[in-house]
Protein backbone atom coordinates (compact mmCIF):
# COMPACT_ATOMS: atom_id res chain seq x y z
CA UNK A 1 0.00 0.00 0.00
CA UNK A 2 2.68 2.60 0.74
CA UNK A 3 4.66 1.73 -2.53
CA UNK A 4 1.62 2.88 -4.47
CA UNK A 5 1.20 5.89 -2.57
CA UNK A 6 4.59 6.62 -2.89
CA UNK A 7 4.91 5.66 -6.70
CA UNK A 8 1.54 7.71 -7.03
CA UNK A 9 3.22 11.07 -5.45
CA UNK A 10 6.53 10.56 -7.06
CA UNK A 11 4.38 10.53 -10.36
CA UNK A 12 2.12 13.13 -9.78
CA UNK A 13 5.27 15.21 -8.81
CA UNK A 14 6.54 14.56 -12.39
CA UNK A 15 3.44 15.22 -14.02
CA UNK A 16 3.08 18.51 -12.36
CA UNK A 17 -0.01 18.41 -11.12
CA UNK A 18 1.39 20.18 -7.73
CA UNK A 19 1.52 23.00 -9.37
CA UNK A 20 -2.15 22.71 -10.54
CA UNK A 21 -4.21 21.50 -7.59
CA UNK A 22 -6.09 23.81 -5.14
CA UNK A 23 -3.05 24.54 -2.97
CA UNK A 24 -0.75 25.84 -6.16
CA UNK A 25 -0.38 29.74 -5.18
CA UNK A 26 1.54 27.70 -2.26
CA UNK A 27 3.62 25.85 -3.99
CA UNK A 28 4.30 28.63 -6.65
CA UNK A 29 5.57 30.61 -3.44
CA UNK A 30 7.91 28.01 -2.20
CA UNK A 31 9.04 27.04 -6.15
CA UNK A 32 9.99 31.25 -6.75
CA UNK A 33 11.89 31.12 -3.26
CA UNK A 34 14.28 27.86 -4.28
CA UNK A 35 14.95 29.27 -7.40
CA UNK A 36 15.78 32.72 -6.07
CA UNK A 37 18.08 31.05 -3.24
CA UNK A 38 19.67 29.01 -5.97
CA UNK A 39 20.48 32.05 -8.06
CA UNK A 40 21.49 33.98 -4.93
CA UNK A 41 24.25 30.65 -4.40
CA UNK A 42 25.14 30.41 -8.12
CA UNK A 43 25.72 34.21 -8.45
CA UNK A 44 27.68 34.26 -4.88
CA UNK A 45 29.79 31.21 -6.11
CA UNK A 46 30.59 33.03 -9.17
CA UNK A 47 31.51 35.68 -7.28
CA UNK A 48 34.08 34.00 -5.40
CA UNK A 49 35.69 32.28 -8.51
CA UNK A 50 36.29 35.71 -9.73
CA UNK A 51 37.88 36.55 -6.64
CA UNK A 52 40.28 33.30 -6.47
CA UNK A 53 41.39 33.84 -10.28
CA UNK A 54 41.70 37.97 -9.27
CA UNK A 55 44.21 37.02 -6.16
CA UNK A 56 45.82 33.90 -8.48
CA UNK A 57 46.82 36.79 -10.94
CA UNK A 58 47.97 39.11 -7.93
CA UNK A 59 49.81 37.01 -6.65
CA UNK A 60 51.99 36.83 -10.08
CA UNK A 61 52.11 40.09 -10.26
CA UNK A 62 53.89 40.08 -7.02
CA UNK A 63 56.23 37.76 -7.52
CA UNK A 64 57.02 39.51 -10.56
CA UNK A 65 57.35 42.86 -9.03
CA UNK A 66 59.69 41.05 -6.13
CA UNK A 67 62.41 39.25 -8.97
CA UNK A 68 62.44 43.02 -10.34
CA UNK A 69 62.85 44.80 -7.00
CA UNK A 70 66.07 42.06 -6.46
CA UNK A 71 67.24 42.59 -9.59
CA UNK A 72 66.87 46.44 -9.30
CA UNK A 73 68.82 46.60 -5.88
CA UNK A 74 71.78 44.42 -6.62
CA UNK A 75 72.38 46.68 -9.59
CA UNK A 76 71.69 49.67 -7.24
CA UNK A 77 74.51 47.97 -4.80
CA UNK A 78 77.19 47.58 -7.54
CA UNK A 79 76.50 51.11 -8.50
CA UNK A 80 77.13 51.91 -4.97
CA UNK A 81 80.63 50.20 -4.92
CA UNK A 82 83.49 52.69 -4.40
CA UNK A 83 85.38 51.53 -7.67
CA UNK A 84 82.48 52.35 -9.66
CA UNK A 85 82.03 55.63 -8.30
CA UNK A 86 85.92 55.35 -8.82
CA UNK A 87 85.61 54.87 -12.30
CA UNK A 88 82.52 57.19 -13.10
CA UNK A 89 84.72 59.93 -11.96
CA UNK A 90 87.57 59.45 -13.85
CA UNK A 91 85.81 60.14 -16.82
CA UNK A 92 85.19 63.66 -15.60
CA UNK A 93 88.47 63.76 -14.59
CA UNK A 94 88.51 63.74 -11.19
CA UNK A 95 90.78 61.03 -9.04
CA UNK A 96 90.87 60.05 -5.33
CA UNK A 97 93.02 61.83 -2.87
CA UNK A 98 96.47 60.41 -2.37
CA UNK A 99 96.62 61.84 1.12
CA UNK A 100 94.07 60.84 4.36
CA UNK A 101 91.52 63.51 5.17
CA UNK A 102 92.52 65.20 8.37
CA UNK A 103 90.02 65.35 11.46
CA UNK A 104 89.44 68.90 12.62
CA UNK A 105 88.59 69.76 16.05
CA UNK A 106 86.85 72.78 16.93
CA UNK A 107 86.68 73.67 20.74
CA UNK A 108 83.31 75.54 21.75
CA UNK A 109 83.71 78.31 24.45
CA UNK A 110 80.86 78.15 26.59
CA UNK A 111 79.36 81.35 27.78
CA UNK A 112 77.44 81.72 30.90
Amino acid sequence: MKKVIVRNGLLDILKGKFLVSGDAPKNWLFIIFASFLATVMIGSSHSADRKVHQIAALNETIKELRSEFVDVRSSVQRLKLESKIAQSLEVRGLYPSETPPKKIMVKSSEKE
